[in-house]
């Protein structure tokens, strides 16, 4: 199984034009905009096309949905023209391929991984959301969202036929183990981090973005 050598970088639950900037600065490849009203980190539709107007080519904004109609979805879309789709929630695999007008909006399945011993078949859910772009690894916790817990990395398969994006509860001061011990299990790896490189919920902090995206970088030059 190939493994790419650079890390890819989001940067989620943005609610600010100074963390938009601080975030592409860094050297993010996506940033996130949460559309799940029951969020702290929630904005509407319209103040994420606004954000993301910011971004410079090659930036990918991304609308996180949890368990939203298709309509929403698509009418959210339509706001801010680029966009990648995550689902949060239980979305089905037909759900997410109506949402995203039969796959041909890329979208990124969440697969909630349990905090304790409980099994979860990762194979089986990468090969029924086979239309996805990637899958998302975080943390089963109440509600949804991985509340900034990470999960044991090493129970995962040693071989998974996708590309995957780690997170939850991933921090400057773990991502390198991380990626370390998860890239070797996939055809290629991203990070997605939220709390992390907070302040306060929805309120980023340039100098923790600046740090995790030195510590991926320092995983990437581990595994080169």
């Amino acid at each position: 199984m190939s493994v790419a050598t650079r890390t890819r970088i989001k940067i989620c639950g943005l609610t600010r034009e100074q963390d938009v900037d601080a975030a592409v600065a860094a050297g993010a490849d996506a940033v996130g905009f949460v559309m799940y009203d029951k969020s702290p980190r929630f904005i509407l539709p319209v103040r994420a096309a606004e954000l993301a107007r910011r971004l410079p080519p090659f930036v990918t904004p991304v609308l996180l949905f949890v368990n939203a109609p298709a309509a929403q979805v698509m009418a959210a879309c339509d706001r801010v023209p680029g966009a990648a789709v995550q689902f949060h929630g239980d979305e089905t695999p037909e759900q997410c391929l109506e949402a995203t007008a039969g796959g041909r909006r890329p979208f990124i399945r969440a697969a909630r991984i349990p905090l304790d011993d409980s099994p979860f078949d990762l194979l089986k859910f990468a090969s029924d959301y086979a239309s996805a772009q990637a899958i998302l690894l975080d943390a089963h916790v109440e509600g949804y969202g991985g509340a900034g817990k990470a999960f044991n990395w090493s129970r995962l398969p040693p071989s998974v036929n996708c590309h995957l994006v780690l997170s939850g509860g991933l921090t400057p001061a773990n991502v390198t183990d991380g990626i370390v011990q998860v890239r070797p299990r996939c055809k290629t790896l991203a990070v997605d981090v939220s709390s992390g490189v907070e302040i306060s919920k929805g309120i980023k902090d340039p100098e923790k973005i600046n740090r995790f995206v030195a510590a991926v970088r320092a995983a990437d030059a581990l595994l080169a």
